[in-house]
C-alpha cells in the first residue's frame, strides 16, 4: 500500500495529466487534416504529444512510424506516475507490456494465416522492444509457425500457441489462439488485484475491467452469430472466461435466433442494464466506449491512487486509439463525418 503522502502525489499527478488530454476541438482540428504529415504536425505544435515527437520529422513520417511512436506516450505516462507509486505503476507497466506483446503476436499470426509473413511490421514503442522477453529480431525475420515459436522461446506465450500449431494445408485457429492469450492475460491481471488491493480499491479495479470484459463477450456472441453463422459450441469458445453475466444469459443468448434477440437478452442483464443504452447498435468499439465512461468517473471521484493511475492509463489508450482511427480514416480517405462516428471521447 501506498503512504498517505505517495497515494496523494498519484491522484494529483494523474488528475494534473488527464487535464493535458486532447479536447473535442483538438479532435474536430485532427478530422480537418487531410495528410498523416498534418496530423503529425498538429500533435507535434499544438498537443502535449510534442515531447514524443520532437525527434519526428512529420513531413516524411509513416503511418506505421507514427502510431508506434503515439503508443509510446503510453508507456512514458505510466513511468512518469510509477515515480509517485513505484510498485502501483510497475504493476501497470507490466499489464501494458503483455498487452502489447499479445497485440504483436496476433499481427503475426494473421500475417501467417494470409502467406504473408514477410509483411511483417513492428508496432511494438522502442521501450518495449528493450524490455520484452521476445525475440523481436527474430520476429521481424519469420516466415512460418515454427519461426514465430522460436521468437517466443522462453516467455510463456511459447507453450500457448504451441498447442494450436495447423496441420498440413490447414489455416491456424485464431479465434483459439486469442482466446488462450487473453483468458492468460486476465488471469494475471485478476490475480494482481487479488494479491495486492482489497476492499473498494480492489472492487474499482475489478469493475473497470469487469465491465470491459462483459461487453467485450457480447459483442463477440452478436459478431458471431451474425457475420460467421458460428454453432453455439464455437461461440463457447471464443468467450473469455471472465464474465459477470449469470451463465443461463450467455447460454440465451449463444442460443439466440437474431442480433435483436441477443440485444432483448443483454438488457435484462445486470451489465446490459447499467452499460447499454435501450436501442444502441451493435459496435465493435462499445467495450472500449464503458470502459471510457467507467473510468472518466473514477478518475474524478474515486480516493484511491491505484484506480485513478489505471483510470488515466486506460483514458490515454482511447484518446491513441482515437488518433489512430484519424489516421485510418486519412490512410483511406475517408470523409470526417464517418470517421468521427468511430471514435470514442469526441462522441462521449
Amino acid at each position: 500500500m501506498l503512504s498517505g503522502l505517495s497515494a496523494n502525489a498519484v491522484l494529483a499527478k494523474a488528475r494534473g495529466m488527464h487535464g493535458k488530454c486532447l479536447t473535442k476541438q483538438n479532435f474536430s482540428d485532427l478530422l480537418m487534416c487531410k495528410s498523416i504529415s498534418e496530423i503529425a504536425y498538429y500533435l507535434k505544435n499544438r498537443t502535449h504529444y510534442n515531447g514524443v515527437l520532437s525527434n519526428v520529422n512529420e513531413i516524411d513520417v509513416s503511418r506505421s512510424e507514427l502510431e508506434v511512436v503515439l503508443k509510446q506516450k503510453l508507456f512514458e505516462d505510466c513511468s512518469a506516475l510509477g515515480k509517485y507509486g513505484a510498485s502501483v505503476g510497475e504493476r501497470f507497466s507490466d499489464y501494458l507490456m503483455r498487452r502489447s506483446e499479445i497485440e504483436q503476436i496476433m499481427h503475426s499470426l494473421i500475417l501467417i494465416n494470409s502467406g504473408r509473413a514477410d509483411g511483417y511490421t513492428l508496432y511494438m514503442p522502442e521501450y518495449l522492444q528493450k524490455k520484452t522477453h521476445i525475440n523481436v529480431e527474430a520476429l521481424g525475420q519469420m516466415k512460418t509457425f515454427d519461426d514465430l515459436l522460436k521468437a517466443l522461446d522462453h516467455t510463456p506465450y511459447q507453450k500457448l500457441v504451441e498447442p494450436f500449431r495447423p496441420g498440413p494445408g490447414e489455416l491456424l485457429d485464431y479465434t483459439k489462439v486469442e482466446n488462450a492469450l487473453y483468458t492468460y492475460l486476465y488471469s494475471e491481471v485478476f490475480a494482481m488485484i487479488n494479491k495486492h488491493y482489497k476492499g473498494s480499491a480492489a472492487k474499482q479495479l475489478r469493475e473497470i475491467f469487469s465491465s470491459y470484459l462483459d461487453l467485450d463477450n457480447y459483442v463477440r456472441i452478436v459478431r458471431m452469430k451474425t457475420y460467421y453463422h458460428a454453432p453455439p459450441e464455437a461461440i463457447r469458445e471464443a468467450l473469455l472466461p471472465f464474465s459477470t453475466i449469470r451463465k443461463s444469459f450467455l447460454e440465451d443468448m449463444i442460443n439466440a435466433k437474431s442480433e435483436e434477440e441477443i440485444q432483448a437478452i443483454m438488457a435484462k442483464t445486470s451489465p446490459g442494464k447499467r452499460y447499454l443504452k435501450g436501442g444502441e447498435t451493435l459496435e465493435d468499439d462499445i467495450p472500449l466506449r464503458v470502459q471510457y465512461a467507467t473510468c472518466r468517473h473514477d478518475i474524478h471521484f474515486s480516493t484511491h491512487s491505484s484506480v485513478v493511475m489505471l483510470s488515466y492509463i486506460f483514458i490515454k489508450q482511447a484518446e491513441i486509439y482515437d488518433i489512430i482511427n484519424i489516421i485510418e480514416g486519412v490512410r483511406y480517405q475517408l470523409p470526417a463525418s464517418r470517421v468521427s462516428k468511430l471514435l470514442t471521447i469526441f462522441n462521449f
